[in-house]
């Protein structure tokens, strides 16, 4: 799952002097889509791999909290920045929240599909959208994307019941339950990051989330009983190959190609992601693994990903003097 830790930074004014630089750095920006719609797609590949034969919360928790070890102090030589007590308990918040999603979705996938993971995930921008709506000085959203919202969760209902409905198995329930609590967590955590205090450097931010995240994913492993359970003779080369995809691809090269096309691509563009990496994460898993792609997930995929381009693509509602009244989380 990509982390969303900092706000969009403003895309360059088209008729001003960067047009010529943006023109030049095209081919980069259409390695770095690539990179994420490919990258991130097969992370939900990496973690059913990784599952085998490691544990989930230990998987994720390995995952990000070497993530930060490597960034941590690279970035602290880089950037010149130490971060304050505020953007530390912002990282713990946020982290915590983010890659406990992350490792719920490693349990999850240890009974679901990647690709079917991958979609039940791509609700996050749904829950986003609610969850911005009721917290305090929340927007209301536009008709179209209560629409696309109505749409989305009957794709949900669709994936998990009733069972053998034309001819095709449902998903686990169980595993879509804990895959509906991970979205809403990270989406939770995002909004939070956004409205939080963090450093000016997002990777710096990712480094922090991963370190206090990782620790945390950790200590849940451990009272969850995965600690105990760990043989690291039992963990299987295809496993380890997959911590690393993960660590290496996953979470430094996508993540830098999330951060450059956010810099050099429009808003609408980068949000194509969000349905993209569910296709490429179907597709990876019934080439790899064999996983069944059956109609009842076909005609899920097109609900779902139907949603989330309405929600995406919806034009934003300004807040009334009655919303701006309320009281907003200080912007970083």
């Amino acid at each position: 799952m990509p982390t969303r830790t900092v706000q969009d930074p403003p895309i360059a004014d088209p008729t001003s002097s960067g047009e010529q630089r943006h023109v030049k750095m095209a081919p980069l920006v259409i390695l770095a889509f690539g990179l994420v719609y490919v990258v991130w797609g097969s992370t939900y590949l990496g973690m059913r791999i990784g599952v085998e034969s490691i544990p989930p919360l230990l998987l994720a928790g390995t995952r990000h909290l070497i993530t930060g070890l490597i960034l941590y102090p690279i970035l602290r030589w880089r950037t010149g920045e130490r971060p304050t007590g505020q953007q530390w308990r912002t990282a713990a918040v946020t982290g915590t929240l983010l890659m406990l999603a992350n490792g719920w979705v490693c349990v999850a996938e240890k009974t679901v599909p990647s690709g079917v993971a991958a979609l039940l995930v791509a609700t996050v921008s749904l829950w986003m959208v609610l969850v911005d709506w009721v917290r305090p000085g929340g927007v209301r959203p536009v008709a179209r994307v209560v629409s696309g919202l109505f749409i989305g969760f009957a794709g949900l209902a669709l994936l998990v019941g009733p069972s053998h409905l034309g001819g095709s198995e449902r998903v686990d329930p169980w595993g879509a339950a804990i895959l509906v609590i991970a979205s809403l967590a990270w989406a939770c955590g995002s909004l939070y990051s956004k409205h939080g205090v963090l450093p000016k450097s997002a990777l710096m931010g990712v480094a922090m989330q991963g370190l206090c995240g990782g620790a945390v994913l950790w200590v849940v492993g451990l009272f969850a009983g995965e600690v105990r359970g760990l043989h690291v003779e039992a963990i299987t080369l295809r496993s380890w190959l997959a911590l690393g995809y993960l660590i290496f691809f996953g979470s430094m090269i996508g993540f830098t190609s999330y951060l450059y096309i956010l810099k050099n691509s429009t808003a609408a563009r980068v949000g194509t992601y969000a349905f993209v990496n569910p296709v490429v994460a179907l597709f990876l898993g019934w080439l790899i693994l064999g996983e069944q792609i059956t109609m009842r997930t076909v005609i899920a995929s097109v609900i779902i990903l139907t949603s989330v381009i309405l929600v995406i693509t919806a034009p934003h509602r300004k807040r009334t003097p009655e919303e701006k009244a309320l009281p907003v989380p200080e912007e970083a």
